[in-house]
């Protein structure tokens, strides 16, 4: 990897407490319990006030997004840290061999790899390739698209773009388990070029070592945790059922299962594998402690875990036997940025970089969990000392705040009292926007 490129939104497409309760107030479908939903999920959620949203729903339209919405915020995301990625490494457009974009729920005609290619006037032979569907994980498969791509292209040069289509896929309904995605899922997104030419070594960033994807669509259970589908009165959304914890802990220890020997030293594998046979031979019950049971450290410096909800933080964290410093930059990214889906892995890499973390010859294992159901993981190794702030610049030193604040419990806890039970909804929406 050369250069890498997360992009910011504008001011004016910050969602605050105020935008928040704003667009709340507009779904005339919600009763106080959904209010009160939301208030409990948002004030766990681990997001912060500094997300951003797309322009049409701060503008009130997210019930009515037109398809020129959509190609506007891809427009934007793409344009915009492809702006910044050729400039910072001085590569032209037209050197570009191989182009990917990973989009889910955005595909249109022309694709939006063409948009690319049209913009920056490419050249004929690029070879271009366009992922959708893929969820929050489908910035890993582009990569290792890309790796696949690079046995048979030799000397060349990719562009991965990743990010999401929120804009037309805000959910207006009161179904719980699809109200879930507005609360979680924000604006952002990522460029990056890549290379196999040995003679650009020397400015690369960081080098792929390993990759494993893992798919576990054919349980019924784990395909349907994360799909996108329409409420009983007909609205479109993203469902995220009581299944997905469950399903991302299997994808993540079948996946581990298959990477961690191809990353870890032989002498921590056998002193497992000692362990194991020593406790079932004697039979000792297995050790309860969180952790997989091996060293992770004696293999990994860094882990760069997929920024989708404090949840899915936390349990990584626990099955892996992490610290808090292990888990800060996704929290972190999460707080800042909320879950940008396929581009969220590389706000949590900015945070490391921004913080002087990553060192020449450190291992980054990168975890992302996406729909389908899949786990698509890999490990870089840093190929120089790290320290650009990029998207973190105005704010890095501001993080980690002492505590993770949340206005929403401060400014909206009266809804969860029982005297509100009878209270008309007509009666409590000027309170809410005039509190907000």
């Amino acid at each position: 990897m050369l250069s890498y490129e997360c992009h910011k939104a504008t001011e004016d497409q910050k969602l605050d407490t105020g935008s928040c309760a704003k667009i709340v107030t507009r779904n005339k479908n919600l009763g106080i319990e959904e209010y009160r939903f939301l208030l409990r999920t948002m004030v766990s959620s681990g997001i912060g006030e500094q997300t951003y949203c797309p322009k049409n729903v701060i503008e009130g339209r997210e019930e009515s997004a037109t398809h020129m919405d959509a190609v506007s915020e891809m427009d934007g995301i793409i344009f915009h840290t492809l702006d910044k990625l050729f400039a910072k490494t001085g590569v032209s457009p037209s050197e570009i061999d191989i182009i990917v974009s990973s989009v889910s729920l955005f595909s249109p005609a022309p694709s939006l790899t063409a948009r690319v290619i049209n913009r920056y006037k490419m050249r004929e032979g690029i070879k271009a390739f366009n992922l959708s569907g893929m969820g929050c994980s489908a910035s890993v498969v582009a990569v290792d698209l890309v790796n696949q791509l690079f046995k048979t292209y030799k000397n060349s040069l990719a562009i991965v773009v990743s990010t999401e289509s929120m804009g037309p896929n805000w959910y207006s309904g009161k179904d719980k388990s699809m109200m879930l995605s507005n609360i979680l899922f924000r604006t952002g997104g990522c460029s990056m070029l890549l290379t196999n030419n040995r003679a650009l070594k020397h400015k690369a960033l960081l080098e792929l070592t390993c990759s494993v994807r893992t798919h576990i669509g054919s349980n019924d259970e784990a395909y349907g945790s994360c799909i996108q589908v329409e409420d009983d009165l007909g609205h479109k959304g993203f469902r995220l059922t009581r299944d997905l914890p469950k399903a991302g802990a299997k994808a993540l220890t079948m996946n581990l299962r298959v990477l961690l020997p191809k990353v870890l030293p032989l002498s921590e594998l056998l002193r497992y594998k000692i362990s194991y046979y020593r406790n079932k031979i004697m039979k000792r019950p297995t050790p309860t402690a969180a952790g997989p049971g091996l060293d992770l450290r004696s293999g990994i410096d860094h882990f760069c875990v997929h920024p989708g909800g404090r949840a899915i933080i936390d349990e990584v964290g626990k099955s892996l036997a992490l610290n808090d410093y292990d888990l800060e930059p996704a929290r972190m990214a999460l707080y800042r940025f909320g879950n940008t889906s396929s581009g969220g892995l590389w706000y949590v890499l900015g945070y490391m970089e921004a913080k002087k973390r990553l060192k020449k010859g450190d291992k980054i294992l990168m975890i992302s969990l996406g729909a389908g159901f899949k786990c698509n993981n890999c490990v870089w190794k840093v190929m120089k000392d790290l320290e650009d702030t990029n998207v973190w610049q105005d704010c890095i030193d501001q993080y980690p705040p002492k505590a993770l604040d949340n206005p929403f419990s401060q400014k909206f806890d009266w809804i969860n009292d029982e005297s509100m039970n009878s209270a008309r909804i007509e009666d409590l929406l000027p309170l809410i926007q005039l509190l907000a």
